[in-house]
């Protein structure tokens, strides 16, 4: 039988309350699908980086904090604005010292496809299609895997994502991305939402995990958000199922 898929938005580096949100969750019972922006913010981004990689059954997305990071390795004047944007230094350094996990960060893909009709995405904007120029999930994937192969456009990725709230200021680009990528829905992170569940919006068309599961940078956030804002089972009955 297949697992039930959950969702972990935005975590940047809270490996604490990243533990307590996924305690409900036994890996070996669960697909964990990671929508990117493990690191920055927090003191323990490659922790989280390699939590995520070592959980049994899980995916991670490639967010546009894990392109940052990947690019602030080999240029200084991105180091700069990295840690602008809320690098921890001792962070890049672990990076920088295991090879491995650089190498696997560079396979991350951008998206996911669920049979169900479900896109799973890091941005909730239709940059993707910008560097890709088509919207098939498996070309921007490719694309991606190009991009991050070859060091020093890791910042063509960040800044292709990190424009947020598209698909809520602008529905018409929601409506254009389901159509171009042939999804029915799209889960993402990437902009702070303030409910105490994951955002459902769009008339169930997007959903948006990053309820700001990180205790820290927390001027984003009128309040710290319980766990189950940017972390919890997806609901695959719904109407837009393929099935």
């Amino acid at each position: 039988m297949s697992l039930p898929v959950v969702v972990v938005g935005d975590v940047h580096g809270d490996l604490e309350r990243l533990f307590a949100a996924l305690r409900p969750y036994p890996p070996d019972r669960v697909r964990t699908v990671f929508l990117g922006d493990l690191v920055d913010g927090g003191p323990f981004g490659v922790g989280a980086l390699r939590y995520a990689r070592d959980r049994p059954s899980s995916e991670v997305l490639m967010g546009n904090h894990e392109a940052l990071m990947l690019a602030a390795l080999h240029d200084s004047d991105v180091r700069r604005r990295w840690l602008n944007t809320g690098g921890e230094r001792h962070d890049l350094e672990e990076l920088r010292g295991d090879q491995a996990l650089q190498d696997w960060l560079r396979r991350r893909p951008a998206m996911l496809e669920l049979e169900d009709g479900t896109l799973l995405q890091h941005a909730d904007n239709d940059g993707y299609w910008d560097l890709a120029g088509s919207g098939s999930p498996t070309s921007i994937n490719q694309v991606f895997a190009e991009l991050l192969a070859e060091p020093g456009r890791e910042l063509e990725i960040w800044d292709a994502l990190t424009p947020r709230g598209m698909f809520r200021r602008m529905p018409g680009r929601l409506d254009r991305w389901l159509e171009r990528t042939g999804a029915g829905r799209v889960v993402h992170g990437h902009t702070p939402h303030s409910l105490g569940r994951p955002e459902v919006y769009a008339g169930g068309r997007a959903v948006n995990f990053d309820g700001g599961l990180g205790r820290y940078g927390r001027s984003r956030f009128r309040r710290l958000q319980p766990v189950e804002a940017s972390v919890g089972r997806l609901d695959l009955t719904a109407p837009w199922s393929r099935s």
